[in-house]
């Protein structure tokens, strides 16, 4: 059997190579006659699934399409005014068309090589700066994934960061109820002591680590903090607020009231409600707390010119990097999201935001007065755009009123009702309110001002990029220049082992924005929601069918995410066993570094398994472990295919050995796009895992972010699947059960239709032979590259699965050029490079995926050949290493036209190493960045226009 050639099917778009020419050209290179025989010989007979995939026909994208919209057609619109931590806003269209439906933006990677990144990195800096103004401190991040886990990163962080005082964390009960959800989640699973109370009244007795204040309060409540702060760093405490960034324009920010943490979300910032996510989460602290600070850091270091240049900061401190030392488990962002965010505060300024916020809080005070006339009593009446009304008795009829008229409001209790105002909000709307509770019309706001104690006195948003472009035309061209200067799929191959970057088609895209899906309040009533929910739930039950388990839960928002959502499944099994004891996670030592750290956040105990040469899991160190730890084995995490891109013929033998001891087994589904329709982890053994929908299933990886890592597990591991924060009950809130592991039901659900759309176009056959081309394609590269650059791991075949591992450290040995030379290099041939030094220090790691075509393949080749030339151009003396093109690279523009050129290999060599450059070409917009000269120098925030006039200044914090 050979990949079929079906010229009217989505597959034949989304599958480069499907011309049988250029399969017979693959095949001939790998040394096979057919697919089928290269799939036999790769793929271990074992763990083989005997059926095929049992999901609907393959749907044409029309069909696709048609589908989507009758799904939207039952969800209900509504005016959404129930508040609770989301907003609807008003995404501008120049944002809209041109980032977030722009696969420039949304096809980026995360900026890892960021002489190819300095516009999406520029946009994340611009993010960082608004966050540090509006919040009055120092040091932001470049996203982290929604309010509620950002809370809970803040937590961890007071733990760590304050050494002197091992007390409780205290939450103030204003704070969200999603977010009490989920910190008390991850205490469980630490073993540290979380009391909710209301901080109005002071604090509560007894020693305190830290305190989380909500600014405004989910009531709706604003009010001084300083004095409750001022408390808490008497007690030895830390503070983290939780805030509201339109909010703070207008009051006094938490680095201003002594606050050592702000979180929060950018939603509200031009981001649609997407019924819960993705939205891009903020987390900002003061000076000396950055270096142990999760998620991103953007800096400005400069390159080797001397001009000022971008790049991710301190990246040692990321948690993937630091394995079982992790404090958290954050290994991604909401980037894109970010992005969006970043351009809604450029392109209002910082007078348009206060003008928003001045509007959203008149038009809560016209509200109020109109409920007080009619003697509504109000909760607070100190409140920035939210108004909590007791109405005792009444409050499902005031409920079902509003929505009579098409609006939507946060029914409490019985007694209690809260009405959010957004930027979106109406007088007709308000009148339309006011009516729902019996009052008469709205009419001029009366008293209810901000009390002065609270009022902003500081600017914010000063630097020229938030007051520069004001105008479309000016913001349209600042959007595209950014582009530029980025490489994204929508120009070039992006070979990245192990994040799968493959077609993110157009027609997946399509519905994400449509209002009917992205307009829906992750609260609205399930009679509001059918469609999304058929959407999810379908979606849920084609991925069991797919990984072979027989639950899925979409909640998690990241890869991670999902990680620690299958770990505390894991945890909360054996705790129902009475086997609570049971903590140790064995984790072989080539693993992704996010398992170590999910394991460790879920309250577990890492033991490292040694690797053997082969890359295999050394099974005399396995068993050892095993027998050393069998009465407290929690479970074991393996990466299927290995994390060196092999299909191991053991993994039956590993997960039986594991079962025999009592354990579990999480199969780690990252690489999942070389089993899909070929075997599935919950026959061959799994008992848990995760998948990536940004790299399998299609989602785009948004320049580091969304993401979505949904969990699936076996039956007996179901009950135990992430609960719903926003009905989180007492009794499950401390017994590991059901824990919440985001702050919505259905996590980043916006960007579900694109993976549902994906699975639909493909069927159980597209998807199958995308499996077997993506197998193709990587044993391709890898049978063409050997004799220059070995590939390091292959299965017993001698073949690879989707991704292979090219060894220079021999190269290295001889010449002293570094992979990281070649990953510069090849961006003077535009091209992104591949995984730098994972997992093997000195190697790259390569995955074509299947969605490549041959040509641009054996471009990607001919590049690397070209390099091995000039490799060993070095080797033989023609120029030294420190005056190569190699370790020159990237050559930017300026320096290939500058009359200064004193290089030993000419300017053509430089600009155009193959002749197909001299008409389509990339030029980096900076040379080679020196990482150590900006960790040195921190400066995360938007440098001044004059250091870029002069190249040689020096960047100090």
């Amino acid at each position: 059997m050979t990949i079929q050639s079906l010229p009217s099917t989505f597959a034949d778009r989304h599958i480069g190579a499907r011309r049988q020419a250029d399969i017979d050209t693959m095949l001939k290179n790998v040394g096979y006659d057919t697919v089928d025989g290269l799939v036999d010989a790769a793929v271990p007979a074992s763990i083989r699934q005997e059926n095929a995939l049992r999901l609907t026909a393959a749907l044409s994208e029309v069909e696709v399409l048609a589908e989507l919209r009758r799904l939207a057609a039952k969800n209900k619109t509504a005016v959404q005014m129930i508040g609770q931590g989301y907003y609807d806003t008003v995404t501008p269209p120049v944002i809209r068309r041109n980032i977030l439906e722009a696969p420039a933006w949304y096809t980026a990677y995360t900026p890892y090589q960021p002489e190819i990144s300095q516009g999406r990195l520029e946009a994340l800096l611009n993010f960082q700066t608004m966050v540090q103004d509006l919040t009055a401190l120092p040091i932001a991040n470049a996203s982290l994934l929604d309010e509620a886990t950002a809370v809970a990163e803040a937590v961890l962080l007071m733990r760590r960061a304050n050494k002197r005082n091992d007390g409780k964390t205290v939450l103030d009960a204003d704070c969200l109820p999603q977010t009490i959800a989920v910190v008390k989640g991850r205490a469980e699973a630490l073993g540290f002591e979380v009391e909710v109370a209301d901080l109005s009244q002071g604090l509560p007795d007894g020693d305190i680590n830290g305190v989380v204040l909500q600014q405004p309060g989910v009531s709706g409540r604003v009010f001084d903090h300083s004095e409750v702060i001022a408390a808490a760093k008497e007690r030895g405490a830390l503070v983290t607020v939780a805030a509201d960034l339109l909010a703070l324009t207008l009051i006094t920010p938490p680095g201003e009231q002594g606050a050592d943490i702000a979180v929060g979300t950018a939603q509200r910032f031009g981001v649609p409600l997407f019924f819960g996510g993705p939205h891009a989460a903020y987390i900002a602290v003061r000076t000396g707390m950055e270096r142990t600070l999760p998620g991103r850091i953007v800096g400005v270091s400069k390159d080797n010119a001397g001009a000022p240049a971008y790049r991710l900061a301190l990246q040692t401190r990321e948690q993937h990097i630091r394995r079982e030392k992790a404090t958290s488990n954050i290994c991604t962002a909401q980037a894109l999201l970010a992005i969006v965010s970043s351009f809604y505060a450029v392109y209002h300024g910082p007078d348009g935001l206060k003008a928003i916020a001045e509007t959203v809080h008149n038009n809560a005070r016209v509200l109020a007065t109109a409920l007080k006339k009619a003697g509504r009593e109000l909760a607070a009446e100190s409140f920035f755009d939210t108004l909590t009304v007791r109405v005792p008795g009444k409050a499902a009829k005031v409920i079902t009123a509003a929505e009579a008229r098409g609006i939507n409001l946060r029914f409490i209790d019985a007694d209690t009702v809260g009405v959010s105002i957004d930027e979106t909000t109406t007088a007709a709307t308000l009148s339309a309110v006011a009516v729902a509770f019996g009052a008469g019309p709205v009419g001029d706001a009366a008293g209810l001002e901000l009390p002065e104690a609270v009022l902003r006195t500081s600017d914010y948003l000063q630097h020229p990029v938030f007051n520069t472009h004001r105008s479309e035309t000016q913001l349209l061209r600042y959007i595209r220049r950014l582009s530029d200067r980025d490489l994204a799929l929508d120009r070039t191959m992006i070979p990245l082992g192990s994040c799968t970057m493959k077609l993110n088609a157009t027609a997946e895209m399509e519905a994400i924005s449509w209002p009917e899906f992205a307009s829906i309040h992750p609260f609205a009533p399930d009679s509001q929601t059918e469609g999304w929910r058929e959407l999810i739930g379908g979606l849920e039950a084609d991925l069991a069918e797919i990984t072979g388990y027989d639950q899925v839960s979409i909640q998690p928002n990241a890869g991670s995410q999902g990680e620690l959502a299958g770990l505390l499944a894991i945890r909360g099994y054996h705790l129902s066993r009475g086997e609570g004891q049971r903590n140790i996670c064995l984790i072989p030592a080539s693993a992704h570094g996010t398992n170590a750290a999910s394991a460790v956040l879920a309250g577990m105990k890492v033991v490292v398994v040694a690797t053997a040469a082969d890359g295999t899991i050394d099974h005399t160190d396995l068993y050892a472990r095993i027998e050393a730890n069998k009465d407290a084995l929690s479970c074991i995490m393996i990466t299927y295919p290995s994390t060196h891109g092999v299909y191991d013929g053991d993994v039956r033998e590993v997960c039986d050995a594991v079962h025999a001891a009592g354990g579990q087994v999480y199969v780690d589904g990252a690489n999942l796009n070389a089993l899909v329709g070929l075997a599935q982890p919950g026959k061959f053994g799994g008992d848990v895992s995760h998948l990536n929908l940004h790299k399998t299933f299609c989602i785009p990886h948004g320049g580091g972010g969304p993401g979505v890592g949904p969990v699936a597990a076996k039956a007996h591991l179901a009950p135990f699947m992430p609960g719903d924060a926003n009905n989180a009950s007492s009794e499950n809130a401390g017994e590991g059960h059901g824990v919440a592991i985001s702050a919505s039901r259905f996590g980043s659900a916006g960007v579900l239709p694109i993976s549902w759309a994906y699975v639909k176009l493909m069927g159980g056959q597209g998807l199958t032979e995308a499996t077997r081309s993506a197998l193709l394609a990587a044993n391709y590269v890898a049978a063409r590259l050997d004799e220059f650059f070995p590939v390091l791991y292959t299965g017993d075949s001698g073949l690879v699965a989707h991704e292979c591992i090219l060894d220079l450290r021999g190269l290295t040995a001889k010449t002293g050029v570094t992979a990281e030379d070649v990953a510069k290099r090849l961006i003077d041939f535009g091209f992104h490079a591949p995984t730098l030094a994972f997992p093997v220090a000195g190697t790259l790691m390569v995955e074509p995926t299947e969605s490549e075509d041959l040509a641009e393949i054996d471009r990607f080749i001919d590049a690397m050949i070209t390099i091995h030339a000039e490799i060993e151009q070095v080797a033989n003396g023609d120029f030294s290493l420190e005056n190569s093109p190699l370790r020159n690279a990237p050559h930017t523009a300026a320096a290939v036209v500058s009359s200064d050129w004193k290089r030993s290999y000419p300017r053509e060599q430089a600009a155009f190493p193959v002749s197909s450059l001299r008409q389509d070409k990339y030029f980096p917009p900076v040379g080679r960045i020196d990482g150590a000269a900006g960790d040195r120098n921190l400066v995360c925030s938007c440098p001044p226009l004059e250091a870029f006039e002069d190249n040689t200044a020096d960047f100090e914090n």
